[in-house]
């Protein structure tokens, strides 16, 4: 016996070294910092915000003044003929039946003008104005949009890459107990104590475990790459937090909460007030505006004609109000305002449709916790019973009551009820943030929770898996396949 116990140190410490420490685990609140400065998603979202903005100072620049500056030049042809005129002139008395003319070809031509105008009354750029800063309204409730889902997204990697790590561990814990009992019985075999088909079977057993091993090892390191590169974080380790806050309010509460607070729903009011915002800009298009309109113009043309060189020269100025009033587009605007009307009644029954899908939302998240605290307590319950089966199989078959497949299979009823109540576990932290997130409650308080190192001696895991001396108290105590939770990744 003093080989297998060797032997059972030295892979002991093998796999010992080759758990992570719980203190390279970040935590959620962490990863979430890390993931808004990482996630390219969040920077599309992030850049489509940012360019939105503009659209409020878009606004506030449709009424203030537009100035333009006009010049040109090039090659002009000019040709004045006048037939008829009446001429007067001091000392010259007056004539009738005068002609004028004056012409130029391929002469120099240049024009400026300046204009200036400021609208005083204009329904379609009011109206106008009002849309872009609605629209700018949207893109910031847009932008809380995909925070959340930031929030969601990353934690829902966060949690894969915890029970990963809980796979993973189990796996090797596992892969050291049957490894031990695998020696065990090889030695009792040369001993002659057991038969060879105990060796057999505990070998295939070793073999399959390594084999889960490698798999869980695989989709751990998916799981980190993956949160790796939304986050930036170099091997990133996570942790389930021990507990999270009951949900507290009932589920009306949550619901008329969430239909006032949730980004989707306001993004689907917005778009009500945008629908009908645009139907008034549709509409405005058939009034009259009426702006203050300042020009000034000069022009000129010189050059050689049919009378010899001339120059044509010409300036003018005015300063005035300016009444535009549309009379006939072909019945276009009618058009428009009837689609219009259409779209807000989309825009309506969508807003309609977003709540109920909030609502159904919040309804499965605050029944989920409710059923994962349920099964969490249930599961507990039955990681203690499967610890005292396995601690009872070992003794029995110390005694020869059992077998060694009694023992295997035990180690493992007691692996997979450990990692169903750490997936138990992820389940309820996934539901109470999904309930969080849609009722837009994210505080600090549950952040504080999440953010908070889980206690060794609150482990239910833990306590599951300690051990009382029993009859037979002068053999070696059996040695549990689980860790107390501070041991764990």
């Amino acid at each position: 016996m003093m080989l297998s116990r060797t032997r059972e140190g030295r892979l002991g410490a093998v796999v010992l070294a080759l758990l992570p420490t719980l203190a390279l685990a970040q935590d959620l609140p962490t990863v979430w910092r890390a993931a808004e400065q990482n996630d390219r998603t969040l920077a599309v979202a992030r850049a489509e915000h940012a360019a939105a903005q503009t659209r409020r100072e878009q606004a506030a620049a449709l009424w203030r003044p537009n100035v333009m500056l006009g010049l040109a030049g090039g090659l002009g042809a000019s040709d004045t003929r006048m037939k008829g005129a009446q001429f007067s002139a001091p000392g010259l008395g007056t004539s009738d039946g005068v002609n004028f003319a004056t012409s130029v070809y391929g002469g120099l031509a240049t024009r400026a003008s300046v204009t200036a105008q400021q609208p005083l009354v204009n329904p379609l750029r009011q109206a106008a104005r009002a849309e872009l800063e609605l629209n700018a309204d949207m893109a910031d409730t847009a932008w809380r949009a995909a925070r959340s889902e930031l929030v969601l997204r990353t934690a829902e990697r966060y949690v894969a890459l915890a029970v990963a790590q809980e796979q993973l561990r189990v796996a090797e814990r596992q892969a050291q107990s049957v490894a031990r009992a695998t020696t065990e019985a090889h030695d009792r075999f040369q001993l002659g104590e057991s038969p060879i088909t105990d060796a057999h079977e505990a070998d295939a057993a070793l073999a399959a475990i390594r084999a889960r091993v490698e798999a869980a090892r695989l989709q751990r390191d998916l799981a980190r790459q993956t949160l790796a590169d939304s986050t930036g974080l170099i091997e990133p380790a996570a942790r389930l937090p021990d507990a999270v806050s009951a949900p507290g309010e009932s589920l009306q509460a949550w619901m008329v909460t969430a239909q006032d607070a949730n980004p989707q729903v306001q993004l689907a009011s917005q778009g009500v007030a945008m629908a009908e915002q645009q139907w008034r800009k549709r509409r405005a298009g058939d009034s009259a505006s009426v702006d203050l309109v300042a020009q000034a113009g000069f022009d000129r043309l010189g050059g050689r004609g049919d009378f010899g060189s001339a120059s044509n020269r010409s300036a003018n100025a005015m300063v005035g109000v300016q009444v535009t009033w549309p009379l006939y587009d072909g019945g276009m605007s009618r058009a428009q305002s009837s689609e219009g009307a259409r779209l807000i009644e989309k825009a309506q029954a969508q807003l309609e449709q977003a709540r109920e899908q909030v609502v159904e939302q919040v309804r499965a998240a605050w029944l989920g916790w409710q059923a994962s605290q349920a099964r969490i307590a249930a599961l507990q319950d039955g990681l203690k019973a499967s610890a005292a089966r396995l601690d009872a199989t070992r003794l029995g078959r110390s005694v020869g009551d059992r077998t060694l497949m009694d023992v295997l299979n035990a180690e493992n009823d007691l692996a997979q009820a450990a990692l169903a109540l750490d997936e138990a576990r992820a389940d309820q932290l996934r539901q109470r943030l999904r309930l969080a997130v849609l009722a837009d409650r994210l505080d600090d308080g549950l952040q504080a929770q999440l953010s908070a190192a889980p206690s060794p001696s609150t482990s239910p895991t833990a306590a599951a898996t300690s051990t009382k001396p029993g009859p037979n108290a002068g053999a070696p105590a059996p040695t549990s396949t689980l860790p107390a939770r501070g041991d764990r990744q």
